[in-house]
């Protein structure tokens, strides 16, 4: 379990809960990105379940301010496409957990479990440019995926693929933190990907950075300060391996299992922008 209080947010930009702790400026954790990457230096394979803090100005059906995190990272990886196989593997095994032991429960609800035999893959500007062609809608951010067009991908890859799950790879590197590790053949794009699950975005993750001098050199080009991260830098001083991870965020996996049209109601007590009670 990593600390959830911080000096500093491992995602940098400006959605952070800042606090005083003890007369000192402290944050409230983004993500256990840090802490995780260095231990996979240690122990190959790392993963947590915890919460997450994103001070976003969201008021929306897909944001919470505080949310569950299901986070990995592993070591000695030939590719992110490891990461997207070991997730992968991690859907099959939960859809045949709830299947076996909580068969009742979806009765109850009237749940239809997603496929998850085989999710296929597709770039990011390539699915772009499948739902511009197909659905008559013009690319306005190049950079990013925004939400309808999130829906129009897992809409394609349903009525195409008959597929629930898509992955979106190869995400453009000015929309991904310093420490993913760009396309060698192309460093405008990141060897990282978005799970899409019936239209959502439920996951981020992909390979990362981690050779020393090329960590610190990005942090550089991006014009962004290394105080506060002295001690994550140091620990590529020494060697790490190859390595990847992602989080999941589990209440919008379980929004989309349950067909729920808002992500507060898969969470007992949910924190938005105007919520702090109870």
């Amino acid at each position: 379990h990593t600390p959830k209080i911080g000096a500093r947010g491992a995602e940098g930009g400006a959605n952070l809960f800042k606090l005083s702790y003890f007369h000192k400026p402290a944050v409230l954790a983004q993500s256990p990105q840090f802490y995780k990457q260095m231990m996979v230096g240690v122990f190959d394979r790392v993963f947590e379940t915890g919460p997450v803090f994103r001070a976003e100005k969201h008021n929306t059906k897909r944001h919470l301010n505080e949310y569950t995190s299901l986070d990995f990272e592993m070591g000695y990886i030939n590719g992110f496409e490891d990461i997207m196989e070991m997730e992968t593997g991690f859907l099959q095994y939960a859809v045949e957990l709830l299947k076996k032991d909580y068969a009742h429960e979806l009765s109850i609800l009237k749940v239809e479990l997603p496929k998850v035999d085989k999710i296929p893959a597709v770039r990011f500007d390539k699915a772009k440019e499948l739902v511009a062609e197909k659905y008559k809608r013009k690319i306005r951010n190049p950079y990013d995926l925004e939400p309808e067009e999130e829906a129009l991908i897992g809409r394609y890859f349903k009525e195409e693929y008959d597929a629930d799950f898509v992955f979106v790879t190869h995400y453009p590197s000015k929309k991904r933190p310093f420490y993913a590790m760009d396309d060698p053949s192309d460093e405008k794009f990141t060897l990282s990907f978005d799970l899409l699950f019936k239209g959502l975005e439920v996951t981020t993750g992909g390979q990362r950075i981690h050779d020393y001098q090329m960590l610190k050199d990005k942090i550089a080009a991006r014009g962004m300060d290394e105080e506060g991260m002295e001690q994550y830098l140091d620990t590529f001083k020494h060697g790490m391996p190859s390595h990847g991870g992602l989080g999941i965020g589990l209440e919008r996996l379980t929004m989309q299992i349950l067909g729920e049209e808002n992500v507060r109601e898969t969470c007992l007590f949910p924190r938005d922008m105007n919520r702090l009670e109870p």
